[in-house]
């Protein structure tokens, strides 16, 4: 399916992007307040409708924000406090705004909407050079469970009730580390198509890719709360810091 990771593809979810069952934003904008020093800026990548960028910026901390849907840009816009967070329409590997900044962040698996790893290598190198000295990118991902498919695909029932259902279809690539996805609801209203495509990183790969752009880790949890990252972890919040 093409087309799946064009910086304007999400157009076609704003009307409905945050009557999802997104999670409570307030563990990551907590967590994110605590890494900006007074006076400093900060840049969400993927700012979306602005479900983290808005309250952050209500803590009086001075945020920005790449989109790379205008149809996104204009939900969170129509907010209050919108109009506060002045956002760059564009693909955010390429990072089209001017530093520096204290922090970048990209979070909910956002980094894995860009289609391979060269484009991903190209957010992290592009990130650094926006980065103050000493600036800080945190990044929350899932780690991939692949044992969750079958000969490379998985079918699941998200929900199920006497008027409808939701299902999940799913085929990995383990070449491409990529998931491609089609979230199907039957429904009174017919038949409803969410397709979506993940190019996975290990955190590994996530390291090796902030080295290459000048910036190490310095932490990683197993979610906002800083709760430790084991082996049983099934996602991540990591920080990386330019050097």
């Amino acid at each position: 399916m093409s087309g799946l990771n064009d910086p304007s593809f999400f157009d076609r979810y704003a009307h409905e992007y945050d009557e999802g069952n997104a999670p409570d934003p307030a563990p990551a904008v907590d967590f994110l307040a605590g890494l900006v020093p007074a006076g400093g800026r900060a840049l969400e990548l993927a700012v979306g409708t602005g479900r983290v960028a808005l309250p952050l910026a209500a803590r009086g901390v001075a945020v920005e924000g790449v989109e790379g849907s205008a149809a996104m840009a204009e939900r969170m816009r129509a907010k209050p406090g919108g109009t506060a967070v002045p956002t760059v329409i564009g693909d955010m590997a390429d990072v089209p705004v001017t530093g520096p900044f204290a922090l970048a962040y990209l979070v909910f698996n956002t980094l894995f909407n860009l289609p391979d790893q060269a484009r991903q290598v190209d957010c992290f190198r592009n990130v650094a050079e926006v980065l103050q000295p000493g600036g800080v990118f945190v990044i929350e991902c899932f780690v991939q469970d692949v044992t969750e498919f079958d000969r490379g695909q998985r079918v699941a029932t998200r929900a199920l009730s006497k008027d409808a259902v939701h299902m999940e279809f799913l085929l990995h690539d383990p070449v491409e580390q990529a998931v491609t996805y089609q979230r199907v609801a039957f429904d009174a209203q017919g038949t409803t198509l969410r397709p979506l495509r993940l190019r996975y990183c290990w955190p590994s790969e996530l390291d090796l890719m902030a080295e290459v752009a000048g910036m190490r880790l310095r932490q990683r949890y197993g979610d906002w709360d800083r709760s430790p990252f084991t082996a049983a972890s099934r996602k991540h919040v990591s920080v990386y810091e330019r050097v």
